[in-house]
């Protein structure tokens, strides 16, 4: 275990400057990262380097792919392996560890065959040699429907309380966070009309969840955007997503290929949905069997599709009806959204190219060398950005005319017709970011400034395929610091506020840090001498 408090440093902007057009090279081989791994399901302690704020106790629970392999069969895709969840008790200063794979029914019914049974997002799952002809090849079932999979790997969330571990298709498992155990799997479908869901919900402060999920028609293939919203009572212990209902529904400019959305942003009063120009063509996806290929050849880019904003009333469930537009961009994670002074500021990481998904196969993460450099620079960095959305536009409102009257902001949105307004970003960050590799996995104090005008927030650095520094912005001045070491390649950051804080820094992060050999867990003082600046 390691406690830091002393090697952050801010970042020196002159220096990157010089960085900003250099092509990193050399990159140190991370195939160790995307191997299989044993489960420890006893826990062990650990060695605490430094010293554990005592008011931190508790589990930090991560959830991420541990098996890339069944007997002769592999995985294509990073996100194909088979979910494992991973605790760190923290009591007294004292932290111990153990592991545990899900035991989700791909899990299961991969491990009784030893081979791929379940088709995963990037990895085709091969008929089975056990079934006869006719039970492969002439039904038309066979060819038009992969089964969902219920391999949970993407994050911990919360419902009514309770923890679940969660994909980006119809299926969760409720877990128990003491001894990670499956408790139930619990299908979305059961409860609404929804095929899927993200695994990146959103909290109100007294336990309504937000969610965001498609609906499918298989007649015509079509697709239907839903807001989900369930509520945070529970009316029997046993309560899953019961309550759950569609707050409302948004078409697809293009319903046979809709877009691909990761998560959403929210506010006090909206819920903020990103259309993006990554698509996926519902065709291509429902005939992956017969092509023998995977869902994940189903998703394209389209520059030239522009980026819509689309705005849901959290309270009445009604589709704003102003749409902001900006430029192709891809995003995957937003920062944070809040409403003032009639504008709503929306904080997104973004890229201008949406091909991210494609270059994180294995065998790329495997590469070492100049192969691994290759499939570096093909990779668009990744960047901070905030979009102003006017939230009073009628038809008085002028066109042609910058209508961001905020002083300190340098993003426009200019009206051009009757509900459309386009939309110019101003970045987040200062030249120095560059250096870094830009940020993605953005943290903030989630539990008292998510839906609020904030100051800071944290990610990590990205001069690796996989990230390999901690970063913490300042937007009151753009500055940054940030947290390496050469060889550790820390996870997303995890704010943990403390106890009685003042200041909307006040607490520590903690990041999970792989290396080729081992796991540690990075304990971050990342509160600073008030005396010598924030």
């Amino acid at each position: 275990m390691l406690f830091s408090a002393d090697e952050t440093t801010p970042s020196d902007g002159a220096k990157a400057k010089e960085c900003i057009t250099t092509v990193l090279t050399g990159l140190e081989n991370i195939s160790p990262l995307v191997k299989s791994v044993e489960e420890t399901l006893e826990p062990i302690s650990t060695e605490v380097q430094g010293t554990i704020p005592t008011w931190i106790n508790g589990n930090l629970l991560r959830n991420g792919p541990g098996k890339f392999e069944f007997g002769n069969t592999h995985y294509n895709h990073w996100f194909d392996g088979m979910a494992m969840l991973h605790q760190f008790k923290i009591e007294e200063g004292r932290v111990t560890y153990k592991s545990r794979f899900l035991q989700s029914d791909a899990f299961k019914k991969n491990s009784e065959r030893d081979r791929i049974m379940v088709s995963e997002f990037g990895t085709l799952a091969m008929p089975d040699p056990c079934k006869n002809f006719f039970q492969r090849f002439l039904s038309p079932i066979y060819f038009l429907i992969t089964d969902s999979t219920d391999n949970a790997s993407v994050s911990f969330v919360k419902y009514k309380g309770d923890y679940y571990v969660s994909t980006e298709t119809n299926f969760m498992h409720k877990v128990d966070p003491e001894s990670l155990e499956s408790v139930e799997k619990v299908d979305w479908s059961k409860f609404i009309a929804v095929n899927g869901a993200t695994a990146h919900p959103h909290y109100d402060p007294d336990g309504t969840t937000y969610n965001m999920g498609n609906s499918y028609g298989t007649r015509n293939l079509s697709a239907i955007y839903n807001i989900i919203k369930v509520p945070p009572e529970r009316t029997e212990a046993t309560d899953t997503l019961q309550g759950a209902k569609v707050l409302c529904s948004i078409v697809p400019a293009n319903k046979s290929c809709p877009s691909y959305y990761h998560s959403f942003a929210m506010s006090e009063n909206y819920v903020v949905f990103i259309e993006q120009p990554i698509k996926m063509d519902l065709l291509k996806i429902v005939t992956c069997k017969l092509r023998g290929k995977p869902l994940s050849e189903g998703i394209f880019w389209d520059p030239k599709q522009e980026t819509v904003f689309h705005l849901i009333d959290k309270h009445t469930g009604q589709v704003i009806s102003v749409k902001y537009y900006t430029k192709a961009l891809s995003n995957f994670h937003q920062i944070n959204a809040f409403e003032e002074d009639g504008f709503l500021m929306l904080d997104i990481c973004a890229s201008d190219d949406g091909q991210a998904i494609n270059n994180y196969l294995i065998q790329n993460l495997r590469k070492s060398g100049d192969a691994l450099d290759e499939v570096s620079v093909k990779l668009r960095t990744v960047f901070p950005r905030r979009f102003v959305l006017p939230l009073s536009v009628t038809m008085d409102t002028p066109t042609g005319q910058n209508l961001n009257t905020r002083p300190s902001s340098t993003a426009t949105c200019v009206k051009i017709s009757k509900d459309k307004v386009l939309c110019q970003h101003e970045d987040l960050h200062g030249d120095d970011l560059h250096e870094y590799g830009g940020l993605e996995f953005p943290q903030i104090n989630y539990s008292r400034y998510n839906t609020r005008q904030y100051r800071y927030f944290y990610g990590c650095g990205f001069r690796h395929l996989v990230g390999d520094s901690l970063l913490k912005m300042d937007l009151k001045d753009k500055s940054l610091k940030v947290w390496y070491q050469r060889g550790l390649y820390p996870s997303e950051p995890v704010f943990v506020p403390s106890p009685d804080a003042v200041d909307e820094d006040d607490g520590v992060i903690l990041s999970v840090v792989l290396t080729p050999t081992q796991v540690t867990l990075l304990f971050h003082n990342i509160i600073y001498d008030r005396a010598a600046g924030p």
